[in-house]
């Protein structure tokens, strides 16, 4: 009896686990494949805010850390976006920042500032 029950328990776990692994793929494919379908703008925005999110892995011995950087902009209708951009942009963008910003979907392509 307990050897049915654990067995039970363990596959059904394990298609926990594998369902999500599957959906979480799932829904990272279709938010590139909605990107590469989106056509690409280039509005007038400003840099209203920027944020950052620090993950820590933990493994046997030793623990590592990756960041994701995040910049919100405001377009000329109010509407804000908050879009994923690299490290060495968000080090060069500030908030006030004036100018266009191009992205496809929810995919950064750039900001240029106003002269």
């Amino acid at each position: 009896m307990g050897f049915d029950f654990f067995g039970i328990m363990f596959t059904l776990m394990f298609c926990l686990v594998f369902g999500v692994f599957i959906m979480t793929f799932a829904k990272g494919f279709r938010q590139w494949n909605k990107n590469n379908h989106s056509p690409r703008l280039t509005v007038p925005a400003t840099v209203v805010a920027k944020r950052t999110n620090v993950s820590r892995h933990h493994h046997q011995n030793h623990a590592t850390h990756s960041t994701t950087y995040y910049v919100t902009f405001q377009v000329e209708s109010g509407d804000r976006m908050e879009l994923q951009v690299q490290g060495h942009e968000y080090g060069l963008l500030i908030e006030g920042d004036c100018g266009s910003v191009s992205f496809q979907g929810t995919r950064y392509l750039g900001f240029e500032r106003n002269n």
